[in-house]
Parts: C-alpha cells; sequence; structure tokens
C-alpha cells in the first residue's frame, strides 16, 4: 500500500483545523513530522491536497472529493482494530445538538448510552441548528440532533420524535389569564426570541407567517435560559419548545399563552452525513436515539 493510516490522520486533521500545527498538535506530533508526511503523501502520488489561503490550508478540489473516502477508511481501520481487541462499541463519538435538545434531551441519553456501553465515550457539543449541520458536513461531529429544517447536498435529515414551542409570558402578565391571542393582540406584544439560524426561530418564523413585518421583535438571544429569565422580569413574551418550559410551567415562574389561530408543531430531526461510516459506536447511538424518539 503506497500510503500509511497515519498519512491519512494527518491530511483529516489538517483538514479540520486548516493549519498543521494545530493537526499536529491535536495528533500529539511535532509540526515538523506532520509535515513531512502531509507532504510525503501529495509527492507519492504527485496531487495537491491543499491550497494555502493566507495563513490557511484549505482543501483543494480533489482533497475535498477525497475526505469522505479517508473518513470512511479510518472508521473502518479502528473498527477492525476494536473486533480484533475484542471491543464491540468503543471509541470517541462526536455529538452535536441545538440547545434545547442539548440541555434539555441530550444528557440523559449519554447517561444511559455509557450505561449500556461503557466501553464508549461521547463528547456532546451544543449550538444552533446551522452551526451543527456545517459541523457535521465538515465531519467535524459524527451526527446531530436538530430542531431546524435543513436541505444541504451533503446531509441525510431523518424525522426523529414531533415536538411544538408555546408562547409563553410572566404570571402577572395583563394577557396572562386570556382565553386566546388573536393577530391584533401578537402585533402589539413585544417579543424575545431566539436568533436566526436557531431551529426554535425557524419554527417560530413559521408560526407566524403573514405577521413577522409586525411583530416588535424587543430581544434576540442565543440562550433559552436568558430567554426565560427575560420574560419572568416582564420584558416581554416568548416562544420556545415545550420540553424547555415543563419546569417553569410547574413551579408557576412562567405561564403558557394560547394562541389558537397559529401552528406551532414542528420536528426534531437526526442528521447524519451521507458518506459517513458508520462505525458499531455511531450505529447503537442512532438505535437509541430512535428507542427515545
Amino acid at each position: 500500500m503506497r500510503y500509511s493510516l497515519r498519512q491519512l490522520e494527518v491530511f483529516l486533521a489538517t483538514a479540520r483545523h486548516e493549519n498543521v500545527t494545530r493537526a499536529a498538535a491535536d495528533l500529539a506530533m511535532s509540526q515538523s513530522a506532520a509535515s513531512g508526511s502531509l507532504r510525503e503523501l501529495e509527492e507519492q502520488f504527485e496531487v495537491r491536497l491543499f491550497d494555502r489561503v493566507g495563513k490557511r490550508l484549505q482543501l483543494s478540489e480533489l482533497g475535498r472529493q477525497l475526505r469522505p473516502r479517508a473518513e470512511t477508511l479510518l472508521e473502518q481501520a479502528r473498527a477492525f482494530e476494536q473486533a480484533l481487541a475484542g471491543e464491540e462499541v468503543m471509541g470517541r463519538l462526536q455529538v452535536g445538538a441545538t440547545l434545547t435538545i442539548g440541555n434539555y434531551l441530550a444528557v440523559a441519553m449519554i447517561a444511559e448510552f455509557r450505561r449500556r456501553y461503557p466501553g464508549a465515550e461521547i463528547a456532546l457539543s451544543v449550538a444552533n441548528t446551522a452551526t451543527i449541520a456545517e459541523q457535521v458536513a465538515r465531519f467535524e461531529l459524527d451526527m446531530g440532533l436538530v430542531e431546524g429544517e435543513l436541505n444541504h447536498p451533503e446531509l441525510e435529515s431523518s424525522h426523529w420524535r414531533a415536538d411544538e414551542l408555546v408562547v409563553f409570558a410572566a404570571p402577572d402578565h395583563p394577557l396572562a389569564r386570556s382565553r386566546g391571542l388573536g393577530d391584533s393582540a401578537l402585533r402589539q406584544l413585544p417579543w424575545i426570541v431566539r436568533e436566526r439560524g436557531s431551529g426554535t426561530r425557524q419554527a417560530f418564523d413559521r408560526a407566524m407567517h403573514g405577521l413577522l413585518p409586525e411583530l416588535e421583535i424587543a430581544m434576540e438571544l442565543q440562550h433559552t435560559e436568558a430567554i426565560k429569565r427575560a420574560v419572568e422580569a416582564g420584558l416581554g413574551v416568548g416562544c420556545l419548545s415545550r420540553i424547555s418550559l415543563v419546569d417553569a410551567f410547574r413551579r408557576g415562574s412562567l405561564v403558557p399563552l394560547k394562541v389558537p389561530g397559529r401552528d406551532f408543531s414542528r420536528e426534531l430531526y437526526l442528521v447524519t452525513h451521507r458518506r459517513k461510516f458508520h462505525g458499531s459506536a455511531l450505529g447503537r447511538w442512532l438505535d437509541l436515539c430512535r428507542e427515545q424518539g
């Protein structure tokens, strides 16, 4: 074989970091050893895998085409090594989740997965839907659990579970005991909502179709808890997943507002790369997700 698995590791780490020095640190190698490994790989096949853009190393067209194959080869090699060692589910799994899922669902799922498979490690990254999708597309994450709909040529999105948003206010809000809010009332409220790019904001915008230009968006915040605290303080009304509001509704620190004329239902999705190799750890994790969907 004219290439080594170590050369593939250097190639992929450089693709992730767009920098040989950081790739070398990630692999516990010297910078010179990593540079030499990458140079030997390119010279041996007389190809260029990266283009230099300023101080960054950006994948060439050939590099972009080969990256999924290199990811698959390494995953298969690790799976083979685990099988030789008699370890069915081992290794490190990189999972991404949007804020609602990461804060209110994923941690319990990770605890269950580690109970079933003590040899497996899971790292959880929490960000909005757009960021998680981009990280899965770049192979920085093995999969994502997201709240927003995606249309990405490299990603496969499948239904996971149903969810719904709820409009809510502080218990002393003038509309707290309203039997239902019509469009005229919605126009008069100051709204505290998630930022654009989040799945929650996507669902909110869809539910408020036809009203958006007339709504008063008082604040856009990136964190669910910050929105809840702002609404509790009387700064406006919010709209978040029911999953994130269960405890607040039970305590009475927030109350739901009825909006009968609007559809706040939505779907949560499992996202994977179309060309990602599904090793045993990823396969078992996806099985657990579907169990709890």
